[in-house]
């Protein structure tokens, strides 16, 4: 009875941290990223499948599809703070890699309504 109730622990907790993206980057210097246009580049890049990616950069990649989906639902708390900030300064100020990740990864604008929510969104 034991190894069945801690099985049934096992399985919880490990059910519980796939519903969250690893927290691993969570502490990665945004506003940094951001003023170095070099830096904001070379992750652009890496997203279109243009360039290199750091491991940072291929974590993200892992997962951007399915947090456009789902409004970024297994992002940490500071993971969709920094997306926010993330894309709201890409559609603002490079338009063009703007466009161009839309059209790589909803290129049918399927999910828009559901990126364009959880971006204006202030939780």
């Amino acid at each position: 009875m034991n190894l069945l109730i801690v099985s049934v622990l096992v399985v919880m907790i490990a059910a519980t941290s796939a519903e969250q993206y690893t927290d691993r980057y969570d502490n990665i210097n945004i506003d940094e990223i951001l003023s170095n246009k070099k830096l904001l580049h070379s992750y652009m890049k890496c997203l279109l499948d243009h360039g290199r990616c750091t491991p940072e950069g291929k974590e993200l990649k892992a997962h951007i599809i399915d947090a456009i989906q789902t409004s970024c639902s297994k992002c940490t708390e500071m993971q969709r703070k920094m997306s926010r900030k993330v894309v709201n300064f890409i559609k603002e100020q490079e338009k063009t890699f703007w466009e161009d990740l839309k059209h790589k990864y909803d290129p049918g604008d399927v999910y828009k309504p559901v990126y364009e929510s959880f971006l204006a969104a202030d939780d």
